[in-house]
């Protein structure tokens, strides 16, 4: 009897036998992460101990640190670029702005220059080309102001294109009616001095008294006490 149960333990059909671990496997997980991080913690120092000995991480650093110092360089050269070129933008802006305003300024000289040689040619229609030197009073236009105050103007030419420069004084004369009767006023004290040498356009203000209805403006040019020209309009 022994000896069959001494056989049946050591051969094949012998019952199985498991053999369990004392440590549960969460256990054995955390053990074993414990000890792959302090195996990995220490290839890490100790390649970083390698690089210290060796030199090379403080090489690296340095160059990192002049990479970052040149970036900075850089980034602070091209800030006052684009300001620069901001600058140049405005001042060309503001120069193109300017340009254009001289353009409208020039135009409008042009035009005015054209309208002046128009009126020049105009006047000159007028003069005739005779030799003779006889000046006289083209024109002469009065507006009223007020009750007391009439404005005249008068065009002065001298009929020769050769005639030399004329030096004299223009007089206004008004006549009209003062409660029905006759009446004029001569403005001789206090003439008009004038100085022509092809045409001329003068004007002035004359005091009217109160009650005075104006019915004629005489204009006189004199060359000393010589009359050269006179020109009468009726209102």
């Amino acid at each position: 009897m022994r000896f069959r149960l001494l056989r049946r333990r050591l051969t094949v059909s012998a019952p199985r036998v498991a053999i369990r671990s004392a440590l549960p496997w969460p256990l054995r997980w955390l053990l074993g992460a414990v000890v792959l991080g302090f195996s990995a913690a220490l290839a890490l120092w100790a390649f970083e101990f390698g690089q210290d000995i060796a030199g090379l991480d403080r090489k690296s650093k340095k160059e990192l640190a002049a990479l970052r110092s040149e970036v900075q360089t850089l980034r602070s050269d091209l800030e006052r670029a684009q300001s620069v070129a901001d600058i140049s933008e405005s001042l060309l802006t503001t120069e193109k702005a300017a340009q254009e305003r001289l353009t409208q300024m020039i135009r409008q000289l042009e035009a005015d220059n054209r309208a002046l040689r128009s009126d020049l040619g105009f006047f000159e229609n007028l003069i005739p080309s005779t030799g003779s030197e006889v000046l006289s009073i083209r024109s002469l236009q009065v507006e009223r102001l007020s009750e007391g105050q009439l404005k005249w103007q008068a065009l002065l030419i001298q009929a020769s294109k050769t005639a030399p420069d004329f030096n004299g004084v223009i007089e206004i004369e008004l006549g009209g009616l003062l409660e029905g009767q006759p009446w004029s006023l001569d403005h001789s004290d206090a003439p008009q001095r004038v100085s022509i040498q092809r045409y001329l356009r003068v004007e002035g203000v004359v005091d009217v008294p109160p009650f005075v209805v104006v019915q004629t403006v005489t204009a006189r040019i004199l060359q000393g006490s010589a009359v050269k020209a006179v020109h009468t309009v009726k209102l």
